[in-house]
């Protein structure tokens, strides 16, 4: 039987069809004993700790059992009802990623309430908007600078109570307010009445169809829409995922799994729906432990303390990653060179059907200088990485895969919960986002693009999609749903794919970003701004062009690179960066690097002129969203100018 096969009849205790409240006392009856989350010291000032978890130290991680966790998720939940908390009630979750989230998370489900998510880098008329679209009943915030961002907008809305995870200052402007609680609060009141007969029947009381979340996109193309995601569709897509990569009897031993021996590190927000499903609702429903991240900047200190199994993140963060690693390769000349030839390696080893002697010898040689080094700096165990939220470059995917640690790349949608494909160990293939999942129906609509652009073997077009996982509907937006669908049925992406005969897709663009020339041919961006993921020069590139003559681009250098290669050529620099952006020298050297890109692409999707940018795009500067996906209407509007430049040169 092959993997494909395989996987369509696969079962076990995880998949089911059983609420996401059910779906975690299930697991934590399963693995009592087991590790479920870890927790850092010194990071935030926890109300929970005191009373109920023992205090890590600074620096150090603490871990809980699920018969732990699950005290507290049931804790929680009583202390919910007892505030007052109904069936349907909406509240939001306000915090970063950290293990109190997964908990109030699993207590509200539990406690029959739909979580809707608030992005920590929410302005107030952000947060006002996200809580008042919604109708939240409450909100549960991380501390108190979140806190006062509420209350700055609370007469807009109608809130019946707020909950602090950190504690709250005894002699604060709201120490007076009985309207107000901390965490520890809501567990200390769920203690006192909490009943298992009462609670086992708020688990069975929603049915699979009842909203459990609304998720909010994330706002690349205007206001963010609340996307509504029943526990059928969450519960649908941990049973499609796990499907894929279930430790299933007729996988190889030496193949990676998830398992209730995965442990992970989380760090993405779990506001946005790739980290909820593949961080959260599917490691916990497979008993893996999940440690939580003191933040993306301290990832390589976290995965060392923790050694993780496995982690799901964005190509952003893995262009980081291996940028960082190149850097300290980068300390000498000697030391440059040798990365730069075992990355080499790597990659005709990956890339080579059947390598030989030679290349195996050479493989075990910058494997030995490399390759054992960056997987030691990332923990010293991972087996697999996910990669979701954005197309990865596969010029990287395949570095990755050469030093020994595999990323699978997958792809999906806040309206499909979200998972639509992904790679499997069995057989990836670098540069796709793999097949479908279990129960995934897939139509390509053809009609999308101009079929002469293209000239692939397979399909070419929008993604139309029907399954278990994909919403209904957008919430209080019946417009915006009636155009998401076709008349049969089928949920439109927006996005152009490439159905290969193999039945692997690629990503090519998201229609709206599918940019047309003045001369009629389309050009996808993605693949352009992907080919300099790995680049040392280039640090982000967004290509424009739509109703011009010809592709332009704005480029952000990577500056630690430019000081370091000018100091080699004897070049005296300006300090200041816009005059350095401006240096005729740094253009050259950033032009050969443009030059080297556009030999893998069509004559009329090379880039032919670009301006230098000197600010990186960041979710600080509002030129990413939280999920490090490029806002190109804002850095199209904050560069306008620069644009204009690229094409009055023409």
């Amino acid at each position: 039987m092959n993997w494909w096969d395989a996987e369509q009849e696969y079962t076990d205790d995880v998949i089911g069809q059983t609420t996401l409240g059910r779906l975690f006392e299930d697991s934590a009856e399963r693995h009592s004993n087991r590790p479920a989350q870890r927790y850092k010291g010194g990071i935030y000032d926890r109300s929970l700790t005191d009373s109920v978890l023992a205090g890590a130290q600074h620096g150090e991680f603490c871990a809980i059992s699920y018969l732990e966790m699950r005290d507290i998720v049931r804790n929680l939940a009583a202390g919910f009802r007892d505030l007052g908390l109904e069936n349907g009630d909406r509240v939001g979750i306000f915090a970063n990623t950290r293990m109190e989230w997964a908990q109030s998370d699993f207590a509200l489900l539990a406690a029959g309430a739909v979580v809707t998510t608030v992005y920590t880098g929410s302005s107030k008329d952000q947060v006002r908007y996200l809580l008042d679209d919604s109708g939240a009943d409450a909100v549960v915030v991380e501390d108190e600078d979140l806190l006062e961002r509420v209350l700055a907008v609370e007469d807009d809305l109608d809130l019946e109570f707020v909950v602090s995870m950190d504690q709250l200052s005894p002699s604060g402007p709201y120490s007076e307010r009985e309207d107000i609680y901390t965490l520890a609060d809501v567990y200390d009141r769920g203690e006192e009445v909490f009943d298992l007969e009462t609670y086992e029947g708020w688990l069975d009381e929603p049915r699979l169809d009842d909203l459990a979340s609304l998720i909010y996109t994330s706002g690349t193309t205007g206001k963010p829409k609340g996307v509504k995601l029943t526990h059928g569709n969450f519960r649908s897509n941990v049973n499609q995922v796990r499907k894929r990569y279930a430790p299933r009897p007729d996988k190889p031993n030496d193949l990676p799994s998830i398992t209730e021996e995965t442990v992970t590190v989380s760090f993405l927000p779990l506001a946005h729906v790739f980290e909820r499903l593949a961080g959260h609702f599917l490691m916990f429903a497979s008993g893996a432990s999940v440690a939580y991240a003191e933040s993306p900047d301290t990832l390589q200190e976290d995965f060392s303390a923790v050694g993780p199994t496995s982690a799901t993140s964005v190509p952003r963060v893995y262009e980081k990653i291996y940028d960082a690693i190149r850097e300290q390769a980068s300390e000498s000349g000697v030391k440059q060179r040798i990365f730069e030839w075992a990355t080499d390696v790597g990659r005709a080893y990956h890339e080579a059907d059947s390598p030989g002697p030679a290349l195996r010898g050479k493989r075990a040689v910058a494997d030995k200088l490399v390759f054992a080094q960056v997987r030691e700096a990332l923990g010293g165990n991972i087996e697999m990485l996910i990669s979701g939220g954005g197309s990865l470059s596969k010029e990287l995917g395949t570095l990755y895969h050469g030093m020994g640690l595999p990323i699978y790349e997958g792809y999906g949608l806040t309206e499909t919960s979200p998972v639509v494909a992904a790679n499997p160990a069995e057989e990836p293939k670098v540069g796709t986002i793999g097949p479908a999942v279990v129960d995934m129906e897939l139509r390509i609509d053809e009609s999308a693009v101009d079929q002469e652009t293209f000239d692939d073997p397979g399909e070419v077009g929008e993604l139309l999609l029907k399954g278990p996982n994909v919403t209904d509907g957008y919430w209080n937006k019946p417009g915006a749903t009636e155009r998401s669908f076709t008349e049969d049925g089928w949920f439109r992406t927006g996005d152009i794919v490439h159905l290969r005969p193999d039945d692997y897709i690629e990503f090519r663009e998201r229609s709206k970003q599918l940019m047309v020339l003045s001369t009629g041919k389309n050009v996808a961006p993605a693949p352009i701004e992907d080919a300099f993921a790995a680049s040392e020069v280039v640090e982000q590139c967004m290509v424009v062009g739509d109703g011009e003559k010809f592709v332009g681009a704005l480029i952000v250098p990577n500056t630690d690179h430019l000081r370091s290669w000018a100091d080699e050529e004897g070049i005296d620099l300006p300090e200041d960066p816009e005059a350095m952006c401006a240096d005729e020298r740094v253009r050259e050297h950033v032009q050969a690097e443009v030059d080297r890109v556009n030999e893998n692409f069509e004559t009329y999707e090379t880039i032919k002129q670009f301006q230098l940018i000197p600010q990186e795009f960041t979710e600080e500067n509002e030129m990413l969203t939280p999920t490090m996906k490029k806002k190109r209407r804002v850095i199209l509007d904050r560069f306008e100018d620069r644009v204009e430049e690229i094409y009055a040169e023409a």
